[in-house]
Formats: C-alpha cells, sequence, structure tokens
C-alpha cells in the first residue's frame, strides 16, 4: 500500500513535468493519509498556484502556516498566492509576516520585493503590436513593430537595472550590454532576444514582473522535497510531546514532580500547635508517598502506583500533583476514561487551591489526549482550548490544530450520502429552471458535500455560478469535474465558455480542442472554438489601447504564454517572419508550432494586422 510520502514524491515528479492536475491529485491523496504534515499543503500550494489557481494555493498556504508556524516556506506560499490574486497589500502582509519570524529570508525578502514593484510600478505596456500578421490559411506578412515598447527602453533603463539586485550583476557582461544598446536604439528587435535569459529576466523586471516573488516559474522556487521522518522522529514533530508524565510510551518516563523542601536549620525551635503539627506531618507523609509512586511507575507496577497517589491524595488532598500523577498511570495503562476523570478532579483541586496556571494546563492537556485516543476529537479540542487559557502552550496549539484537521476531515466523510446528494441535486435543478439562481448554486454545493466526487453536479454548480456572476468559483468548481472525469466533454465545453467570459480565449480555444478531441462531433465545441476564433480575429481591432494592453499584461501572468515565449524556436520564427517569411510559413505547418502561435494571439500578446 502506497504511503503518504510515496504520493508527495508522484506530486513532486508531477510537478517538474508541470502536470499540475497530477500533482493535486497525488498531493490530496497524502494528505488524506496524513493531514498533520505541512510539507503535502506547501507542495499542493505550489502546484495550485501553477495552474493558475491562486484561491485554493491561498488555502493550502493557510493550512501549512497553521500546522507548522516555523516553516518559512509557507509565509512564501501565501505571499506568492495573494500576489497572483492581486491582493497586492495582503501579500506584503505575509511576507512581512514571515520575515517577523525568519528575517533576511531570501525568498521572504524577493518576494516582498515583486509584490511591491508590480503594486507601485508603471502600467503594463502593450506587448502586442505584431502587425502585418496575416491570416493563418494564407500567406503571413512580415513582423512589424511593438508600439509601446520604446518606453520600457528609454534614458533612465540603466538606472533601473543598477538599482536591481538581480540585475545589476549583467552590467559587467558585454554581450549583455550590447542587447541593451541594440534595444535602446530599436526596441522592435525584442522579438528577436527573448530566447536570451536574462533579456527575458529584464522584460519581465521592466514589466513590473520580477521573478523573485515565489511565482511559478521561478529559477529560485524549489519544491517542498522533505523526506517525512520515521515513526519515532514523526511523533516529535507532528504530535505535540506531552509532558514527560503525560508519556504516551508504554513504558512510563519520570514524572514532573513538586517536591517539598525542608528545612534543616534547627537553630530556631519553633513551637506549633497540635493541628499545624498534623497537617505538616501529612504532608510530609504524603510526599513520601508520592515519591513511592513515582518509583513503581517508573517499575511499570501500575496498580500499586495508584494505590500509592491515592495514599498521597488522602494525606494532602490540597495537592494537584498527586492526582496528575495518578492521570498519568491511567494514560499510560490506556485507561482513557479514569485518566479523564482524574485529569478533571487535578483540575478542579488546582483551581480550588491557586495551583500554577501552567500544572493546571498541563492536567488538561493530558486530558485532552486521552480524549483523542477514544477518538472523541470534538471533547479534545475544547479541553485544549480551555488549556490554553489557562497557560498558552505551542505543543497543545499543535495538537489542537491537528485535530481540527482531522476532525474536518472526519465530518466530511461522516455527511457524503449519495442518496441525499441526488436529492439535493435535482432540488438544484429545479431552481435552476425556475431562475433561481441563488437557491441553485446553495442546492447545487449541498450536492457537492454529500457527493464529492459527482462530476456532473460541479459542472450544474459551474452553470449555476456563471448565472450570479461568479467566474472564479466556476472555474474552481469546473476544474475539480475534470479531474474527476477528463473525459467528460460536456465539462470541457463548460470550461472554454467560462474561459471566454473570463476573457481569456487562449485558453477557451485549447479547451474546446480538448472536448473535440474527445467527440469530434460535439455540437457545443465546435460553435465554441468557431466564435471564439472570430472574437479573436476581429476583437482586438475594436480595442482601446488601454483594454490591449491590460489583456496582454494579463496573459503574460500564465505560466503557459510565458513558456512560449522563452521557447527558442518560437522566437525563431517570430524573426523569420520580419527576415525570411518562407520558413516562417514552413515552421507554420506544424501543428505543435502552430499551437502555439495561434495561443499568443489569442491571448492578445500577438496581434494580427
Amino acid at each position: 500500500m502506497a504511503t503518504a510520502d510515496d504520493f508527495k514524491a508522484k506530486g513532486n515528479a508531477a510537478l517538474q513535468e508541470k502536470n499540475f492536475s497530477e500533482a493535486i491529485e497525488h498531493y490530496t491523496s497524502a494528505i488524506n493519509l496524513n493531514g498533520s504534515n505541512h510539507v503535502y499543503y506547501s507542495n499542493r500550494s505550489a502546484a495550485y498556484l501553477s495552474k493558475g489557481d491562486g484561491q485554493n494555493a491561498l488555502e493550502d498556504a493557510n493550512s501549512c502556516i497553521s500546522l507548522n508556524p516555523k516553516f518559512a516556506k509557507g509565509y512564501g506560499r501565501k505571499g506568492a498566492a495573494l500576489h497572483s490574486l492581486k491582493r497586492y497589500n495582503d501579500s506584503i502582509a505575509s511576507y512581512e509576516e514571515g520575515l517577523g519570524e525568519f528575517p533576511g529570508d531570501k525568498g521572504l525578502v524577493s518576494g516582498m520585493d515583486s509584490v511591491k514593484k508590480e503594486k507601485d510600478g508603471p502600467a503594463f505596456p502593450s506587448a502586442g503590436g505584431l502587425g502585418g500578421l496575416g491570416g493563418m490559411g494564407g500567406g503571413m506578412g512580415g513582423l512589424g513593430g511593438m508600439p509601446g515598447m520604446g518606453s520600457l527602453f528609454g534614458p533612465d533603463m540603466m538606472a533601473k537595472i543598477a538599482m536591481n539586485p538581480k540585475l545589476r550583476k549583467y552590467l559587467n557582461d558585454e554581450d549583455f550590454m550590447t542587447k541593451i544598446k541594440t534595444l535602446q536604439e530599436d526596441p522592435n528587435k525584442l522579438g528577436t532576444m527573448l530566447g536570451d535569459p536574462k533579456i527575458m529576466e529584464l522584460f519581465q523586471a521592466m514589466l513590473g514582473m520580477g521573478g523573485a516573488g515565489g511565482m511559478p516559474g521561478d529559477d529560485n522556487e524549489d519544491m517542498d522535497v522533505q523526506t517525512v521522518p520515521d515513526e519515532a522522529s514523526a511523533a516529535s514533530e507532528s504530535t505535540p510531546t506531552p509532558p514527560a508524565a503525560a508519556s504516551t510510551q508504554d513504558s512510563p518516563q519520570p514524572m514532573e514532580v513538586e517536591e517539598v523542601v525542608e528545612s534543616d536549620d534547627d537553630d530556631d525551635i519553633v513551637e506549633l500547635d497540635p493541628e499545624e503539627e498534623k497537617r505538616l506531618a501529612a504532608q510530609k507523609k504524603s510526599v513520601k508517598a508520592k515519591e513511592r509512586g513515582n518509583a513503581l511507575y517508573k517499575a511499570k507496577k501500575f496498580d500499586e502506583a495508584i494505590a500509592a497517589y491515592d495514599e498521597a491524595i488522602a494525606c494532602d488532598s490540597t495537592n494537584m500533583t498527586f492526582l496528575s500523577n495518578k492521570a498519568a498511570v491511567y494514560f499510560t495503562s490506556k485507561r482513557w476514561d479514569e485518566c479523564i476523570e482524574t485529569c478533571k478532579a487535578a483540575v478542579e483541586v488546582g483551581k480550588e487551591n491557586r495551583a500554577p496556571f501552567e500544572d493546571r494546563a498541563k492536567a488538561m492537556f493530558r486530558c485532552a489526549k486521552a480524549y483523542q485516543k477514544k477518538k472523541d476529537l470534538g471533547n479534545a479540542i475544547e479541553m485544549c482550548k480551555s488549556a490554553q487559557l489557562e497557560h498558552f502552550d505551542k505543543t497543545t496549539q499543535r495538537l489542537m490544530k491537528n485535530m481540527e484537521l482531522e476532525k474536518r476531515k472526519a465530518d466530511t466523510l461522516a455527511y457524503q450520502d449519495d442518496d441525499k446528494a441526488e436529492e439535493a441535486k435535482q432540488l438544484g435543478n429545479n431552481h435552476f429552471r425556475a431562475k433561481e439562481w441563488g437557491d441553485a448554486v446553495k442546492a447545487y454545493e449541498e450536492s457537492v458535500k454529500r457527493a464529492p466526487k459527482n462530476a456532473t453536479t460541479r459542472n450544474n454548480l459551474a452553470a449555476a455560478l456563471c448565472k450570479v456572476m461568479d467566474f472564479n468559483g466556476a472555474k474552481r468548481a469546473i476544474e475539480v469535474a475534470l479531474d474527476i472525469d477528463p473525459k467528460y466533454v460536456k465539462a470541457w465545453a463548460r470550461k472554454a465558455d467560462i474561459e471566454v467570459l473570463m476573457k481569456e480565449n487562449h485558453k477557451a480555444m485549447e479547451s474546446y480542442k480538448k472536448g473535440l478531441a474527445l467527440d469530434p462531433s460535439n455540437k457545443s465545441c465546435r460553435d465554441g472554438l468557431q466564435k471564439v476564433a472570430s472574437m479573436v480575429n476581429q476583437g482586438s481591432a475594436n480595442m482601446t489601447e488601454d483594454e490591449r494592453k491590460e489583456r496582454a499584461a494579463h496573459a503574460m501572468a500564465d505560466p503557459d504564454i510565458q513558456n512560449i515565449l522563452t521557447d527558442p524556436i518560437i522566437n525563431q520564427i517570430l524573426k523569420d517572419f520580419n527576415e525570411n517569411p518562407t520558413a516562417a510559413q514552413q515552421a507554420m505547418t506544424d501543428p505543435g508550432i502552430r499551437g502555439k502561435i495561434e495561443k499568443l494571439i489569442a491571448a492578445g500578446v500577438l496581434q494580427t494586422a
């Protein structure tokens, strides 16, 4: 049977191959097996972000931080996710929070710099303007200029490079400086240089897209490839280590004891009244009984240890330590109910006699662990909360967060019911037909909770969310449907329709084509593809300059578009449109090349005449 670490390794491999949905699926399997490992959430956050799903990336980053607030990359994941969602102030706050824990961390510093540059930088200039690119079926004219690029390479560009810690090192590179001079003289030659990683890095920096912010595709961005520790070390990391007296191991551990220090000073003899003498004698007797109980506990003589602690309690009923030690014996011998009752009694004695808050919190922590062993997570979590009110402790906090995750998972599984899911789906269908969109969304969401693996319900939910203008939510729903069933043609058509509404025509074309590959006769995909192609060919002419800039900026944030622009073959073909049109036309006969060029045009990065 595959372990959580096996699924993590598969997820890492898929992420490296840019199979983001597959990576997410493997990381999810790892989380289902071990929901307390923060690395799995961190890696899945990276996969979601690489896929362009900033919202889910943010949720996983928050889970990662909750599980391990001392994990620097968790704050980087959160900052990058917020950056991708254009929530600049929140992103900066996340990086600052991380830097408060890890001052000077390079990843966090560069990530925050990237957000600030994009937030405060100039408006995105036109990345299109490649005029003269004729119809895709006929002759393609020369590759024209790129209007708006000249402002990027103005007189102040050298100062900007010198001020950028990532770029200033290139000032001593003669080849780089030669290309810079060429660009300053003729910015239209940028398209011939995008195959140079340094020029691409410069281009992104000039556009306010500095690659140090933890965005997908960063050279410095690495997956968390930590291995899950063995059971012994995992227990010490992901499962909080209770105080020594609350050891969860079968073998007894030394008790935390409160020693009564007796004075050896016999110079001053104080006469005590009989009651005080009796009390002190009882106290001494209780301490000796407790010490005997400790020794018996270490020897695994649990019944005798309990008897000794009972003797100590009988001698001094005001000391909660005796009850706490007795509860530890019950815990080690797996007598959970007796442990819980004794812990609660210890807390009451402690409150009545003003015992230290820390001691009361430790008794509550042990009680929470006993509830956890009984699978009573609700009471275990409440007991942790009570312990934190007495005395805050990071170990208790980690245990509580782990149990909260475990309880959510258990509650989700317990809530699933196929019959009730079908009832909710039919109710959603009725609301949808009646154009009651809000009620339809609620009903479909209930159905999804009852049957999360039903792709049809998620497709219906996506349709309803579109009606209430929640396109991001609709896209998340349909992507999950396709993760469940990649051959669901109707879902591919729905995904493409949503992408059209979100002005992501290049993605829509790809989705329609995937649907047609599964069913060439599908009318929704066929008609949708024709409509998008028409929009691409006619839409640019009707756009204002600001609209073109916004569209190009949106496209440049897509990792797929970035990969195409850094492909040396594509860059050579773009150059050939100017210098060797025959060679460019020949290259366009390759379906893969043609598809990439079409994608750039559909995204608005290239513009046809």
